[in-house]
């Protein structure tokens, strides 16, 4: 679900985070609009925008854990568990982790990829949220989903910065509920120099 849909239609906080996102146009290749959360991050009030809104949501979730997905889940994630009083588990590419991992591997529209955890990072029953900036196919958050039921915890939901149109409404990625909070913008002359 969107958050303009979940009591935050109107909220000058989301348009706030959507202007701070600039769009690439054809990166990294030809009819991609790239959403670079760079300008975001280089915009405190946005920044700090995104981080309330998820706290405001899951703070009384009894989350135990966020897991970010590499790397931009990494940005968002640590904060967001501080805050709730969460762990944060990196989900890393292959061979970035050292010792025993669990690995899932996941299909892209232009091949395969596979994404790593260590096997100490969640214990059974553990209440796990999974973030990232955005979700477009939904194939790396199932990966996400799939590599920590395995591991023994309950994802209560995913959410990212930014979900494609598809995903409006009450979408699930594996039976599990989705948050987003802004659409991907269009691309306009003034977001390549903002």
């Amino acid at each position: 679900m969107f958050a303009v849909e979940n009591g935050l239609q109107g909220d000058p906080r989301l348009k706030a985070i959507s202007d701070a996102i600039r769009v690439v146009p054809h990166f990294p290749k030809t009819g991609i609009m790239f959403q670079d959360i760079t300008t975001l991050l280089l915009d405190p009030v946005a920044f700090k925008h995104v981080v309330d809104i998820f706290v405001d949501r899951y703070k009384h979730m009894n989350i135990s854990l966020v897991a970010g997905v590499e790397a931009r889940g990494f940005i968002f994630g640590p904060p967001i568990a501080l805050a709730i009083g969460a762990k944060f588990v990196p989900l890393r590419k292959p061979g970035k982790l050292p010792g025993r991992v669990l690995s899932e591997e996941y299909e892209l529209e232009y091949g395969s990829d596979r994404l790593e955890m260590s096997v100490e990072a969640v214990k059974s029953d553990e209440r796990a949220l999974i973030i990232d900036d955005l979700v477009a196919t939904g194939g790396t958050l199932s990966a996400s989903i799939n590599l920590l039921e395995r591991a023994g915890a309950e994802v209560v939901e995913c959410a990212c910065v930014v979900g494609l149109p598809k995903f409006k409404g009450q979408c699930k990625l594996k039976g599990k509920p989705l948050y987003v909070l802004v659409e991907p913008r269009e691309f306009d002359d003034i977001t390549l120099y903002n």
